[in-house]
């Protein structure tokens, strides 16, 4: 089962239309309020933190360059090819490698578990933009790179996002810009309940091996000069350890 081509479409028209510097997107805020405050949570969590990483769905690939310094193989993969353009003019230094891939895909996620053996994720953000129907197939998908050994950290809003985000696109004077541009290529964030994230993990053989909440932090700011943020859960997954 793979992504719809106009879901394809959409986030090519997203990435070809989105501005080059870093931090012109909605959620594209520096590593040091998103990965490199996940690595706090997830390095300890980690049984084999020697296998490369794959940052799935890694747009621009702002995270992925500073993984990259922190792991010694690191893997960025989207769906969009415009996405990987602006990654890779972003690494000239070649620090990471960038591919395109469909997660959804069971072939895909096969083939480069078959070229890079086990390995951890990271993951921000994408099931909750994913078709309905692309979710668990997704999940699987990652289930597939973790192999036996491979751990995953997610991001995902939580329930408690749904009314934020409503109130961010109803204000008097519209949404912010960066989420207006968002919005107009017909990307919306779908609400998925925080029981169906759970749901996903277990339908694909991974247990939950640790979770909590933590806002995702925006590139857009409130009057006062505050970070717009979003309330999020991350969760550790893996598969089953023995003897749990």
């Amino acid at each position: 089962m793979s992504v719809t081509s106009r879901y394809r479409a959409t986030w090519e028209g997203f990435w070809s239309e989105a501005p080059g510097e870093q931090g012109g997107v909605f959620w594209d805020a520096g590593a040091e309020v998103t990965a490199g405050v996940h690595l706090g949570l997830f390095e300890p969590r980690l049984v084999a933190p020697g296998l490369p990483l794959v940052d799935l769905g890694c747009g621009n690939g702002t995270q992925t360059r500073y993984l990259a310094g922190r792991f010694s193989r690191v893997v960025g993969v989207d769906l969009s090819a415009a996405a990987l353009e602006h990654a890779r003019r972003a690494d000239p230094s070649g620090s990471a490698e960038f591919r395109e891939l469909d997660a959804a895909e069971k072939a895909e996620t096969q083939q480069l578990h078959a070229e890079v053996g086990d390995a951890n994720v990271y993951m921000r953000g994408v099931l909750h933009q994913c078709e309905p129907d692309d979710r668990q197939p997704l999940v699987e998908g990652v289930a597939t790179l973790l192999g036996e050994r491979g751990r995953a950290f997610l991001v995902e809003l939580s329930e408690a996002a749904g009314p934020v985000m409503r109130g961010l696109a109803q204000q008097p004077g519209g949404p912010p810009v960066k989420l207006a541009s968002v919005f107009r290529h017909g990307i919306a964030p779908g609400e998925v309940a925080d029981d169906a994230v759970t749901d996903y993990v277990r339908g694909a053989g991974l247990d939950i091996l640790a979770e909590g909440a933590l806002p995702l932090i925006t590139t857009e700011h409130h009057p006062d000069g505050s970070a717009v943020e979003i309330p999020s859960r991350w969760l550790v997954v893996g598969r089953p350890v023995p003897g749990s």
